[in-house]
């Protein structure tokens, strides 16, 4: 197994889905308000998500951030809420939320203090986890500001250290919390853009046995400071966000799910097309929906979007798949993962600037197009029957998302999509001429020469050369149409990255100017870490 795991604990996601066996749902009210939060804000939410049929819909949580303590904790050393913000009290807003079927969600920090200046946890986690308890919360966000380092630990062993003690601390409680964890933004290409994402990837790789989602990039793009909305860069902040999601399908399953940030719901620069795309898109890789937004005053528009029921279903499909590239070629994205009831996701974004016809063939999802299939649109809920490929009509900004079925009988779907390098971005390409037998890495264009799929016996060949097989010649990697023995053209993959040939045990390596090699696997190497499509056994 190239997966390792810590011993089972009973609030441990992987362990142990049924903490979160879904991605949850829900409110913060982070990105829309920052600190300007109070008791008045909780229950008005609270009440018109009841009243517009958000909880119907499945958005169940609603959760405090930062801002909410006291400058100080009491003589016993607990936080203290603000009495001026929550004259009521914690315990009463939680019996509110309560009452009215919402779970009750705090926030605190791993480091000294909060992001806000506020007291941190650091130190404190054992009697903050029973403050919080005793309160009645049912979910935590933990965040990874002002980091004290402690007893010659670095910078990434005191990460690790404390969300592991939250963890184990946690534990001990009588229901756990859904623990949401702040630690891998810490470590993303965008907060350290002069190293390399081996940290990132080895913090990811131990949070999904912590807890139950982890925001793994930057903060979605605030509305604005004191409430005042500041406009630009919120399309672009999404896009960012949604660019570091599909690196790291390898480590969601159910009960752990990765977290690109908030939906952000009421900011006047993004168009419905833009917004809609936004929760397109959460929706297809099952993350966490949690809403940013004044609740009160969203329109009937944004809650018709909001409450859909077939794509919240395919969020909360009971696969937990991540939906996965399966090509990119600047301005159009397609994805697709499996769902539960044996259908096929296929979501497809144009991030140009202009509208578009895409067409995507059926074998580019990994589906026998021999036979007719179903395919139903599911913002506008008609069904077409296709054969061969589907023709998807886009509008600036807009993402098409579609469940297919084969019109009798089961499909039998291959895992397809794209090979790329997590940290260069560059695609996996066969040659282009049956001359050679050349693999390469090369930035992602689209063509079939970077569409592959991986049989159940561990074979990679292209679209363009289906009888072709990637193999192993010494460290060389070639593509080869003939038979290989010694397991020369069987490979394997783990939520490490690594894409190893089972023939040499090597895994495969992309160096300069995009040439490849077979090499000795290292630890969350940048050249060696790879993104699959989904459905890929881990192995």
């Amino acid at each position: 197994m190239l997966l390792t795991v810590l011993a089972v604990s009973t609030s441990a996601s992987v362990q142990s889905p049924k903490v979160s066996p879904r991605p949850p749902m829900g409110f913060n009210n982070w990105a829309r308000f920052m600190c300007n939060l109070n008791e008045t804000l909780f229950v008005e939410t609270a009440d018109a998500m009841l009243e517009k049929g958000l909880l119907a819909a499945g958005y169940n949580n609603i959760n405090l951030d930062d801002c909410w303590p006291l400058q100080e904790r009491t003589s016993a050393g607990e936080l203290q809420w603000d009495p001026t913000l929550f004259p009521h009290g914690m315990p009463w807003l939680g019996d509110y939320l309560h009452t009215r079927g919402f779970n009750f969600g705090i926030y605190t920090n791993a480091g000294n203090m909060t992001c806000g200046w506020y007291p941190g946890s650091q130190d404190y986690e054992e009697i903050d986890a029973k403050t919080f308890e005793k309160w009645g919360v049912d979910y935590l966000k933990v965040d990874g500001c002002h980091m004290d380092l402690q007893k010659g630990r670095t910078y990434y062993e005191e990460f690790e250290y404390r969300y592991k003690l939250w963890h184990k601390v946690m534990d001990k409680l009588k229901k756990p919390f859904i623990f949401s964890q702040s630690a891998p933004a810490y470590f993303s290409p965008n907060f350290h853009l002069d190293k390399n994402n081996t940290d990132w990837y080895r913090t990811m790789e131990y949070v999904r046995s912590n807890g139950e989602l982890a925001r793994h990039s930057d903060d979605i793009k605030v509305y604005g400071l004191n409430v005042t909305f500041e406009p630009g860069g919120h399309w672009e902040s999404m896009m960012n966000n949604y660019g570091m999601e599909v690196r790291l399908a390898r480590y969601q399953s159910c009960g752990f799910y990765n977290d690109p940030d908030f939906l952000i719901i009421d900011w006047p620069d993004l168009t419905l097309d833009e917004k809609k795309t936004h929760f397109t898109l959460w929706s297809s890789f099952s993350a966490p929906l949690i809403l940013s937004a004044y609740i009160p005053d969203l329109t009937n528009e944004d809650i018709e979007y909001l409450t859909n029921k077939d794509i919240i279903d395919v969020d909360q499909d009971a696969l937990c798949e991540q939906a996965t590239l399966v090509s990119q070629d600047g301005d159009v994205d397609v994805l697709t993962k499996n769902l539960a009831n044996g259908d096929r996701l296929l979501t497809v974004l144009n991030k140009g600037d202009d509208a578009i016809t895409y067409r995507v063939p059926l074998e580019r999802l990994g589906i026998d197009p021999s036979g007719p299939h179903k395919a139903k649109d599911l913002w506008s809920k008609k069904t077409i029957t296709i054969r061969n490929a589907i023709d998807v009509k886009l509008r600036r900004r807009q993402t098409a998302i579609y469940r297919i079925s084969p019109s009798r009988g089961k499909s039998s779907v291959t895992p397809t999509g794209q090979i790329f390098n997590t940290f260069s971005l560059n695609c996996l390409t066969a040659p282009s001429s049956h001359r050679s037998s050349a693999v390469k890495f090369i930035p992602c264009n689209g063509d079939d020469e970077q569409v592959w799929q991986i049989s159940s016996t561990g074979k990679v060949s292209p679209l363009s050369a289906p009888s072709s097989y990637l193999t192993a010649n010494g460290r060389k990697v070639t593509l080869e149409s003939r038979e290989m023995g010694a397991r020369s053209q069987q490979w394997k993959y783990g939520v490490s990255g690594n894409l190893i040939n089972k023939g040499t045990g090597l895994a495969l390596d992309e160096g300069g100017e995009g040439q490849i090699s077979l090499e000795k696997a290292g630890v969350a190497l940048d050249s060696q870490v790879f993104a699959l499509p989904g459905g890929v056994k881990l192995e």
